[in-house]
């Protein structure tokens, strides 16, 4: 009798998923893995939405950090930790979450700051109840770099009207928005409070602590970025009398340089404009660092709006329309910066390039006026060599010729003499003779100091 043994759907998909699995495990270990595989694919899931239930009360802190500063702040951490008798992080680890008594801490460094997220449900019903935790003792730390967000967010349960709670910000700031598809209200004015606290609320109804969760960890991103994105604006305004001053002296090497025609005053603006270039060029090295981060910043905020699907509540400001009248202005104003930035360098290039080339005009005319002055002198030094020459040569002839005159006078005496020539008549006829062999002389003495020279020249 054969007896088949039918197992439930669910466990037979449970076994297909464990040996495809062990398949695509076994796969991989016969493959060569990327050296930063394995940290991309972490990545994705580095910062996880953890589900929270409600009410909670939540205090967020962001600071912002160097490399020094960023070492010290874990090494803080794992100083915390243990204190409280807990495992240290990892040494790569970007992301921590514990429980220390009554509340969670949420851990996350950053490329520039580190933020902590304290949250508890011990006495979170009441909104702003407990304005300061820290001075309270309800918890206690210190981190090494410096403070740039503080957030009080309270989340609770929908039942309570808005009015009620609008009475807790400043109504002249106040936004209120719908989020989670109408789900949930998110309210704030993005004012500080006397304990040092921007305040947020969130109230839900009908979702889940996961969502929950996301909604206000994308609230407190929103504060974190908002304001880490602001952080290009005083940059800008430390800079602009720089930038001004330095837009003025352009301004006035440019007219100097359409009034001048002097080639000592024009490498006086060159060395003006150079020091000016090199200026601007170290201004811009020092705040692009900051401005692109701004709009990066810029950019997440936008992000996180849109994922919160913010919607506007009856006559209540919108957080968009809020930053639009504020944050907006602030970013543009450092891409305004920016622009001028690069103006200025373009136009200190162009000046530099106009006054090298009117000082290369000006040096091609003088090397030309130079090279006419040399070939007249060449000139005048082939007429003196020539003149020099024909004086050599007369100068030789006559030598040679009161020689030869000595001679065939002696030869005359001794009677050798033949035609009855006297000595005068044979060293007068002798006198064509004497020329030629002196200007034979002297154009060999030419071609023997020309291949000298010659010599000389290529060795």
């Amino acid at each position: 009798m054969l007896v088949l043994a039918i197992r439930p759907k669910r466990e037979r998909r449970a076994t297909v998923m464990e040996r495809d699995d062990e398949g695509r495990a076994a796969a991989a270990s016969r493959l060569q893995e990327h050296e930063a595989r394995a940290a991309i694919l972490a990545e994705l899931h580095a910062r996880p939405f953890l589900p929270i239930e409600l009410p909670q009360r939540i205090y967020h802190f962001a600071f912002a950090t160097n490399e020094d500063e960023a070492r010290a702040d874990r090494a803080a951490l794992a100083e915390l930790l243990r204190s409280h008798m807990l495992p240290s992080p990892t040494g790569d680890a970007k992301f921590q979450r514990l429980s220390i008594g009554d509340w969670r801490l949420r851990w996350e460094q950053h490329t520039e700051f580190t933020t902590y997220t304290w949250s508890t449900q011990k006495e979170a019903g009441e909104p702003f109840t407990h304005p300061d935790p820290l001075g309270a003792g309800e918890f206690a730390f210190r981190a090494p770099g410096r403070l740039i967000v503080a957030t009080h967010l309270c989340a609770v349960e929908g039942g309570h009207s808005h009015e009620a709670f609008a009475q807790l910000f400043n109504s002249q700031s106040l936004c209120l928005v719908r989020a989670a598809k109408g789900a949930a209200h998110v309210m704030t004015d993005f004012a500080v409070d006397p304990f040092g606290f921007t305040r947020l609320l969130v109230k839900t109804g009908g979702i889940g602590a996961l969502e929950t969760g996301r909604l206000l960890q994308r609230v407190l991103e929103i504060e974190t970025y908002r304001t880490m994105a602001l952080l290009g604006l005083p940059e800008a305004r430390a800079a602009g009398p720089q930038l001004r001053a330095m837009e003025s002296e352009i301004s006035d090497v440019t007219h100097a340089l359409s009034q001048t025609q002097d080639m000592r005053t024009s490498r006086d603006l060159l060395k003006r404009s150079s020091d000016l270039l090199a200026k601007s060029e170290a201004l811009s090295t020092r705040t692009a660092f900051r401005f692109g981060a701004s709009r990066a910043y810029h950019a997440i905020v936008k992000n996180r709006l849109a994922l919160i699907q913010e919607a506007k509540e009856s006559h209540y400001t919108t957080i968009s329309a809020f930053f639009s009248a504020r944050l907006d202005p602030a970013i543009e104003t450092c891409n305004a910066f920016e622009a001028r930035q690069a103006r200025l360098a373009a136009q200190v290039e162009r000046a530099v390039d106009l006054m090298r080339t009117g000082i290369t005009f000006e040096l091609e005319q003088q090397n030309r006026d130079l090279l006419d002055d040399m070939n007249r002198r060449a000139r005048l030094q082939m007429r003196l060599q020539k003149l020099v020459g024909g004086l050599s040569i007369a100068a030789l002839s006559y030598y040679v010729a009161g020689l030869s005159l000595y001679f065939f006078k002696g030869v005359k005496d001794a009677g050798f003499l033949p035609f009855g020539f006297t000595g005068e008549e044979a060293a007068a006829t002798a006198m064509p003779l004497v020329i030629l062999g002196a200007w034979a002389f002297w154009q060999r003495v030419k071609r023997l100091s020309a291949k000298a020279q010659e010599e000389e020249r290529v060795s």
